[in-house]
C-alpha cells in the first residue's frame, strides 16, 4: 500500500516539476495548465494500472465502484498541490 501512495505522490507533481510532455518528450515551448492537468490524468490511470497490477499479484481483485474512483482520483490531486505550488505560486516570484 505504501508503495502505491509513493508512487501516486511522485505520478502527481511530474506534470509541474518538468517541461516535458509525459516525462518523455521534450517541448518546444512551456507547458500551459491545460497540458499539465491532462498529464495528471494520464499519471492517475497509470498509477491506477500499477496498483492494480500490484493488487493482482497479491491476489484477488476487490471490486471497486464509482466511490472508489472519486476518493482516489480527489487524493491523487490533493498529492498534486506541492507541485503547483511550486510551479505557479513560488516559481513566479523568482
Amino acid at each position: 500500500m505504501w508503495v502505491v501512495l509513493l508512487v501516486a505522490f511522485c505520478a502527481a507533481n511530474l506534470p509541474f516539476v518538468n517541461q516535458r510532455l509525459l516525462v518523455v518528450i521534450p517541448l518546444s515551448a512551456p507547458k500551459i495548465l491545460a497540458v499539465r492537468l491532462a498529464e495528471l490524468v494520464v499519471f492517475y490511470f497509470i498509477t491506477g494500472g500499477i496498483g492494480l497490477a500490484l493488487e493482482n499479484h497479491v491476489g484477488q481483485i476487490a471490486p471497486q465502484g464509482w466511490e472508489f474512483y472519486a476518493i482516489t482520483s480527489a487524493l491523487f490531486v490533493t498529492f498534486a498541490f506541492p507541485g503547483f505550488v511550486y510551479r505557479y505560486l513560488i516559481a513566479r516570484r523568482h
